[in-house]
């Protein structure tokens, strides 16, 4: 394998991992605040892809703007799914809750199938995502170096919460002394 085949890969290999990454932190937050495996999960960031597509071949909005549009649509699609599937079911046994996962997870996936099809599509990206940049023999698009540094800042956006939110106010470390 040659030098510039090696970096390609490990570009590839760092944007599919950023993504398994944020994927498995969601996971993880929803299980650990709510001790309920969300099947859906997928279900939910399929409906973010799906909502970005339409919104620009339908709706011929901006790549950016239907983006961050899915971004709020599928925000309020977890939110509605939390309070329809979810949220009766805090006080319900773990199985109830479990079972109700699974079942948003198949409607989820047949709702797609009928209203979106069952047919791949791809999504319009924007020139400067899609404009391969070509250092020597290695030849990157745009997107494997976006993603690993936004997933980067993401997360490192979500430590910053977390650690906002669990470490002691000033007030309490003097209470403690």
């Amino acid at each position: 394998m040659s030098l510039a085949m090696f970096v390609q890969h490990l570009f590839n290999a760092l944007t599919l991992g950023s993504l398994y990454a944020l994927i498995a932190i969601g996971y993880t937050m929803v299980y650990g605040i709510l001790r309920l495996i969300n099947f859906a999960h997928g279900e939910i960031f399929m409906l973010g892809a799906y909502f970005v597509f339409w919104g620009v071949t339908l709706f011929h909005l901006p790549w950016i703007v239907a983006v961050i549009g899915a971004i709020a649509v599928t925000s309020l699609s977890g939110i509605l799914v939390d309070r329809v599937a979810y949220k009766p079911l805090r006080e319900a046994p773990r199985i109830s809750a479990l079972i109700s996962s699974i079942g948003v997870s198949f409607f989820l996936q047949n709702f797609a199938i009928v209203v979106f099809s069952a047919i791949p599509r791809q999504v319009q990206r924007p020139d400067w995502l899609v404009k391969i940049i070509i250092v020597g023999k290695i030849r990157i698009l745009p997107l494997t170096l976006v993603v690993p540094v936004l997933s980067f800042v993401l997360m490192l956006g979500l430590l910053y919460v977390c650690l906002l939110y669990t470490s002691p106010s000033p007030r309490d470390r003097t209470r403690s002394r």
